[in-house]
């Protein structure tokens, strides 16, 4: 089987050769670790070099004052903050004070149409091997992005307090996500394999808000966004790290194909758990704990992890490390042992 067809296989819960493996993305100094490892120079070389079933690529966006898809709205009014290294959820936004819809208008809400290189998308996109499945990290982080416009603790507040002005701020992020998405879609026709998509309700011991919050708050929104994918035939990978368990209904119902990052150390993220809970209706990616295990267990501890993984999914999982991204903190003999391991026959 080609990566693709094992990505697609794993997607449906269909018999594989083997379950897929997604090296996932290291960020910061950690590429240039792998680089130096592997003998490349850049990211697309590691992905080429390393020879798992997923080639993943960012969304090319420069907006004059934002240059990530991921951190595209300026809710400090300032110019800074405007990028993912800098920005918070916790800090006021700048709709703290707003207690009517009229107190939004002041906004200049960004178009991404005008922001997004669609011919570079689709030269990303085609820079993927034969055979590997695509996979376009679009992020669409309307929740987090809402609590930043806020400030979290009144964006959740306002939940409660004032729906309206929460859920109008909500709506308009979506709107700004359909249409980037719409971009990625078109450039990539016959192309694109999946997105993935990110929203982090999850803490390391339980759901930071309930189900029903989720459903309501949450799930509205990220409804849109996967409708939107399966129109035009594209898998959706929906990722929020922590302790989610119990909110997994939820992304089925939502539509989700994967759930991400099946984050190994929270609390009730047992994997044959949520493989008998839930294996019969959604497929998953991760489960290979970033936490710990990565950056402190040793390369013949990993493999175990991987085998046994593999074991409790022989299908609906695509291997993975157990977060969005890989830190600097991971040595590349674990990365190195993590991809031999899953590639095995």
């Amino acid at each position: 089987m080609t990566g693709k067809e094992r990505f697609l296989a794993a997607a449906a819960r269909q018999p594989l050769d083997r379950p897929p493996i997604w090296m996932s993305a290291p960020i910061g100094e950690e590429i240039n670790i792998l680089c130096r490892y592997f003998g490349v120079s850049n990211w697309h070389e590691l992905q080429v070099k390393a020879g798992d079933d997923v080639y993943a690529f960012d969304i090319p966006y420069d907006s004059g004052y934002a240059t990530s898809i991921a951190a595209a709205f300026d809710w400090y009014r300032n110019g800074s903050n405007v990028d993912p290294d800098h920005r918070t959820l916790t800090a006021d936004g700048c709709f703290k004070a707003a207690q009517e819809l009229s107190d939004l208008d002041f906004f200049d809400w960004p178009d991404p149409r005008k922001y997004i290189d669609a011919e570079e998308v689709k030269r990303r996109c085609a820079m993927a091997p034969e055979g590997r499945a695509t996979l376009a990290q679009v992020w669409s982080a309307h929740f987090q992005d809402t609590c930043a416009a806020f400030g979290m603790e009144t964006a959740l507040m306002n939940m409660v307090s004032n729906p309206e002005v929460y859920m109008a701020v909500d709506d308009k992020i979506v709107d700004f996500y359909l249409k980037a998405n719409e971009v990625v879609f078109e450039s990539t026709k016959g192309m694109l394999d999946a997105i993935i998509i990110a929203n982090d309700f999850g803490s390391q011991q339980g759901l930071m808000l309930s189900r029903e919050m989720i459903h309501d708050f949450v799930m509205q929104g990220a409804k849109k966004i996967i409708e939107q994918a399966h129109s035009y035939g594209v898998k959706v990978i929906y990722h929020s790290c922590g302790a989610i368990f119990d909110a997994m209904p939820e992304l089925i119902e939502a539509g989700a194909d994967f759930i991400h990052p099946l984050q190994a150390t929270a609390v009730g993220m047992d994997p044959r758990r949520i493989k008998d809970a839930y294996g019969e209706s959604v497929s998953f990616c991760g489960g290979i704990d970033i936490q710990e295990l990565l950056p402190n267990g040793t390369p013949e501890e990993v493999r175990a992890k991987v085998r046994q993984l593999r074991e409790i999914f022989p299908t609906g999982l695509v291997l993975s490390p157990s977060q969005g991204t890989i830190l600097d903190d991971v040595p590349p003999e674990n990365i190195a042992a993590m991809l031999d391991e899953a590639l095995k026959p």
